[in-house]
């Protein structure tokens, strides 16, 4: 899988200047959402659940879940807002999450889903266009790590032709659900 590091140079403050809130809304919901799957996969991986394969899926995962917080909260700095950050957030799991590879797996390949439907609704709705690149190319990369979660769960590796964007209040929503 391809590492999400080569989208940081795209994401510049400049195509945060002047950024409507509703773009910025989108910004720090998927924020949220970056920072969520970075936590659980933290957590996944400290559970030592996870087979070899699994493991290092889970850690390039988690590496390209950092680039694209890092890249967004750079965004929301430069609209001149405070990116939320690991420490701002008390995620919780459904009880019996870390207990196997396959309830680890079932979640991520939850959360991978609806992340990647969160980006497709901000490339749709934001009106800077400067976002829309940025946010498209991570968004390719959440279909990515969907594909190689699919190989994991035994799904087919290409979903249907036209990936689902998730409007924001439902993502908003969904998060809700991991915040203690």
């Amino acid at each position: 899988m391809a590492s999400a590091a080569g989208v940081s140079p795209l994401l510049r403050p400049a195509a945060a200047a002047g950024v409507p809130d509703s773009d910025l809304a989108y910004l720090r919901l998927l924020v949220a959402a970056e920072l969520l799957k970075t936590d659980f996969q933290t957590q996944a991986l400290r559970s030592r659940k996870l087979a070899s394969a699994s493991a290092s899926l889970t850690r390039q995962m988690h590496a390209d879940d950092t680039a694209h917080y890092r890249g967004l909260a750079a965004l929301v700095k430069a609209a001149g807002q405070p990116p939320t950050r690991a420490g701002d957030i008390d995620f919780s799991y459904p009880k019996r999450t870390f207990r196997s590879q396959g309830s680890i797996l079932k979640l991520a390949w939850k959360l991978g889903t609806l992340t990647l439907g969160a980006y497709l609704g901000a490339v749709t709705n934001v009106q800077t266009p400067g976002l829309r690149q940025p946010l498209g190319q991570i968004a390719a990369n959440e279909a990515q790590q969907l594909s190689a979660l699919a190989l994991q769960l035994r799904r087919p590796v290409i979903g249907g032709a036209f990936a689902a964007a998730v409007p924001i209040d439902v993502v908003s929503s969904a998060l809700d659900e991991y915040e203690s």
